[in-house]
């Protein structure tokens, strides 16, 4: 017998979703089985059998979500095979939780699922916070105070529904999503010279819901970029801008096309950047670096995220080597990745190793903006619309195309001379696009 347990499926994955089960308790499995899909931070993917078997269990319900390492099913020879836990009526006593505080979060590694509060759960929601506290540790899940910590909550004030009272994730996000009196008036008031007034980041009240508002869940994507971009907000930045004549660059990419027409080929601007970008990132190795902690990390290789918009959240799937790439090859690359992110088929190593990332809004018509880096990237660039400017030639006013493009740069890692100059090479490739076929 053995257990089946939440995969890491990416490199930024701390916990995933079990979307829904494939094989039910009973059933056969063999090695390479796909036991269920799982949804990640980036994409849904399968979560397959490692040995041969009967699925004796189900340890936890389709849209659980539980942290890496969970144990998710059991596989046996059928002997321990039990049907899937009956949903608690609230009679039941709730089990014993780990006393130690960096225990698993039970409300979420656990067959049930978050519903109502049951009669049991109301008894706990009465008892005063102290509850919470086991032989002076508070008895609250890692990731309900990572939360907690997250919205400005003191977890001391959250009453948890948990065995034994215990806070878990659930808890925390009611409180947020009510407002409710957990949350210390000082932290929401600081006026009254509590600990936000000293300096403390208040807690945003939410936005009362009335009767008509619509709620949307929250895919996993969407959350882990909530985040990481909320992480990226620790980073130093700065903002370096340019703009590019982009008259040649516009005038190439139809001359190129119109070649590739009969091939089925096709060439984007996003193409012509990633490219421009990686022959800049290999002259500028600096550029093409990340922080490490206490050291900072030049990368061996080019490999550019390119940020795409889908249904879920936003995906940041990865062109490798790609400064070893021709623009054919690269705009083979960037259609194959962008098709997989809007079908979620996109693969961990799809969107892993990083280094540079571009985010084009060009085709919203937007004429300039800033990007957030992606950690731990040292830079991400921001590119908008080529529009016509009206330029004065040989004493004739005429229309060039000019297109805004915005470095954001971890100031921690580049100082502003060192990304100057590769954003000022950058926009030479740009102006000058043959080079990016000599």
């Amino acid at each position: 017998m053995s257990e089946v347990v939440m995969p890491r499926l990416s490199d930024t994955m701390e916990e995933g979703e079990v979307a829904r089960w494939l094989k039910n308790v009973g059933d056969p499995v063999k090695r390479g089985d796909v036991l269920a899909e799982i949804e990640t931070d980036k994409a849904t993917m399968d979560l397959e059998a490692f040995e041969d078997g009967i699925l004796e269990q189900h340890l936890v319900e389709a849209g659980t979500v539980v942290p890496i390492g969970a144990p998710l099913a059991i596989i046996g020879d059928g002997s321990g095979a039990k049907p899937a836990a009956a949903k608690p009526t609230g009679n039941e006593s709730a089990p014993e939780a780990p006393a130690s505080d960096e225990a698993p979060d039970a409300g979420e590694a656990t067959a049930v699922a978050a519903g109502p509060a049951s009669p049991s759960a109301s008894a706990a929601a009465s008892t005063p916070p102290v509850a919470h506290q086991v032989e002076g540790r508070l008895r609250a899940s890692p990731l309900a105070r990572m939360v907690a910590h997250e919205h400005g909550l003191d977890i001391d004030d959250i009453v948890g529904t948990g065995p034994q009272g215990r806070v878990v994730r659930a808890d925390v996000e009611e409180a947020i999503a009510h407002g409710s009196s957990s949350t210390s008036s000082a932290a929401l008031t600081p006026a009254s010279g509590g600990p936000a007034a000293a300096g403390s980041v208040p807690a945003v009240r939410p936005v009362a819901a009335s009767a008509d508002d619509e709620e949307i869940p929250i895919s996993n994507i969407r959350k882990v970029t909530a985040r990481r971009l909320t992480e990226s907000q620790a980073v130093p930045h700065f903002f370096l801008t340019a703009v590019v004549d982009a008259e040649k660059l516009i005038a190439m990419r139809a001359e190129a096309n119109a070649a590739l027409e009969a091939q089925g080929a096709k060439l984007s601007l996003n193409d012509f950047l990633v490219a421009a970008a990686a022959i800049a990132l290999r002259e500028h190795p600096d550029a093409n670096s990340s922080w490490g902690g206490d050291r900072l990390l030049r990368h061996a290789h080019v490999n550019i995220g390119i940020a795409v918009a889908t249904d879920s959240g936003l995906l940041v799937p990865v062109v490798a080597d790609a400064d070893r790439l021709t623009l054919v090859q690269i705009a083979q690359s960037t259609a194959a990745l962008a098709a997989k992110a809007r079908e979620g088929k996109l693969a961990p190593a799809d969107m892993s190793g990083g280094t540079f990332t571009i985010s084009n809004l060009g085709m919203f018509g937007i004429d300039q903006f800033t990007a957030v880096i992606n950690p731990p990237e040292a830079a991400i660039l921001a590119v908008g619309a080529a529009l016509p400017v009206p330029v004065l030639r040989n004493g004739e006013l005429v229309e060039v195309p000019k297109m805004s493009v915005t470095l954001t740069v971890d100031h921690r890692v580049l100082d502003g001379a060192t990304a100057a100059a590769f954003l000022r090479s950058l926009t030479a490739i740009l102006e000058q696009p043959l080079r990016l076929v000599l």
